[in-house]
């Protein structure tokens, strides 16, 4: 089995984005060994200087999680028309290093309308030559009135979608 190291751009406990996470645990049950990461607030604040030298063990354990996985998945929503800050700081401590470059990467973004935080996140791990297509990527506007409070998918086009975007990025990892 491979392993996908998940990182949850939410900083909310009870996110739409952790049940879509859900979803994909139950979808690649078979063949994916998933670690989740829903601690991105307690992460330290970027600081270049520490970056290289004297690098918190919270961004060291978090950068090995990343390193060691066979492939990420990013599942955020947009907050102002943008990632969240949690997941912009975490992956600026990546940028000095080459681990994200051709990593078998899945960005998913569920959010109210989502385009602008999809668009900057494709851009952003585009920019760190993470390895991801146009089917491994997945934006899910509206989520709230797609997905309820139990975490079942409601909406058919968006369960569909989602199994399509599973199948790619297992091809992706593959």
């Amino acid at each position: 089995m491979k392993r996908i190291f998940v990182i949850n751009g939410s900083a909310s406990n009870t996110s739409a984005n952790q049940r879509l996470i859900d979803n994909f645990a139950i979808l690649t049950k078979d063949f994916f060994n998933l670690k989740v990461f829903n601690a991105l607030k307690a992460l330290p604040h970027f600081d270049p200087e520490l970056s290289i030298d004297k690098t918190p063990k919270a961004i060291l354990d978090f950068r090995q999680e990343i390193e060691t996985a066979d492939g990420i998945l990013i599942c955020t929503p947009e907050y102002v028309f943008s990632i969240p800050s949690g997941l912009k700081n975490a992956i600026e401590w990546c940028v000095v290093t080459t681990i994200l470059s051709e990593k078998p990467t899945g960005l998913i973004t569920a959010s109210a309308s989502g385009e602008k935080g999809h668009e900057e996140l494709q851009l952003i791990m585009n920019t760190l030559m993470a390895k991801f297509t146009t089917d491994t990527t997945l934006l899910i506007q509206g989520i709230k009135g797609k997905i309820n409070e139990q975490g079942d998918i409601t909406d058919s086009l968006t369960k569909t979608d989602l199994e399509r975007f599973v199948s790619a990025f297992e091809k992706l990892v593959s």
